[in-house]
């Protein structure tokens, strides 16, 4: 079947079009971007902007699925770009989908939607969604995904899926940050004992997207729902970051920040990159420094019932292929 991918110039997005072509898809990408690697895949590419829904409806036309993976994804910026992006790009994705009567839409939405400071340890998708967010990221994924999910109905399918923290080989973001910092001696972590975390491989976030292609069907159970999605393993982030860097093979960092000092320092930060003149991002900001002082893990039980989803790939499995994938880079870089 034709199928939209949008944001495959970003980590989940590039695997699942390459996954969804090498299952015989015809995938047709869209992006702000040039990517001549999911050319050379055999995959279709259509640069243009969510904020045109022109270009959007243009992007959908003769599709039979759209998975909404796009977004503007960071914990710094303007409020217009997230709303632009966010906000305003799924509304045109939802609008494209009606236009041309898709009768399926997959949104790659976040847990952060849900995060409001606390500790998250086990909860499902009836968690609410807070009154309020420190992040224009979280905030505006939250109405993205309520409009989907509100969007729902007998001509449209659709759901969300919330991937924890992803990573594994192939990311440009998260990890290549954290191998940075390290060999700069500039990685600092907070330090908060008993704090776990659920983190997702690549593949199994993949997995998911491609349960929830198969399980989502007019007035099957999943249609206007979400689903949280994660390896199941709950473990420390100062452990899950070790093997990282030893991955690497760089020295191992441990946690020497309290919850507290990380607070009052991306406060700090927060406020100086607020003068004019001033510019980039704060190297810490304080919703990370929420997130990264409390516990974010979850019951995985609706998406495993409803989707028929199971995390294959462990975390040391997982770092078993990041240290292969990064041997070469690690031996030039000693």
């Amino acid at each position: 079947m034709k199928i939209l991918v949008t944001g495959a110039g970003g980590f989940i997005g590039g695997e699942l079009s390459r996954r969804l072509n090498e299952l015989g898809h015809q995938v047709v990408t869209f992006q702000r971007g040039h990517y001549p690697q999911l050319e050379g895949d055999g995959i279709a590419t259509i640069r243009g902007d969510l904020a045109d829904l022109e270009a959007v409806r243009l992007a959908v036309t003769g599709c039979q699925v759209v998975f909404h993976v796009a977004a503007l994804a960071s914990v710094w910026g303007p409020a217009r770009n997230f709303e632009d992006c966010n906000v305003k790009g799924t509304k045109n994705v939802i609008d494209a989908c009606q236009h041309h009567q898709v009768p399926r839409l997959i949104f790659t939405s976040s847990p952060s939607v849900v995060f409001c400071g606390d500790h998250q340890e086990g909860i499902d998708e009836q968690v609410p969604y807070p009154d309020k967010y420190l992040a224009h990221y979280p905030r505006t994924k939250a109405i993205a995904e309520k409009s989907v999910l509100g969007a729902n109905d007998e001509n449209l399918s659709t759901l969300a899926l919330r991937p924890h923290l992803v990573w594994g080989p192939g990311d440009r973001h998260l990890i290549p940050r954290i191998l940075e910092r390290a060999r700069k001696g500039r990685l600092r972590l907070i330090d908060a004992p008993g704090t776990l975390i659920d983190a997702t491989y690549i593949d199994n976030v993949i997995d998911a997207h491609i349960a929830a292609l198969s399980a989502l069907k007019a007035g099957s159970p999943c249609c206007g729902r979400c689903y949280f999605i994660a390896n199941g393993e709950p473990i420390e982030l100062h452990l899950l970051i070790a093997g990282i860097l030893e991955a690497a093979q760089l020295e191992v960092v441990k946690p020497d920040v309290s919850p507290r000092m990380a607070w009052w320092l991306a406060t700090l930060l927060e406020w100086l990159h607020r003068i004019p003149g001033v510019t980039g991002e704060p190297a810490l900001t304080r919703f990370t420094a929420q997130q990264l002082s409390t516990s974010h893990w979850f019951d995985l039980s609706a998406a495993r019932n409803d989707l028929g989803w199971e995390p294959k790939i462990s975390t040391e499995e997982g770092l078993q292929r990041l240290a292969r994938s990064l041997r070469p880079t690690a031996e030039l870089t000693r």
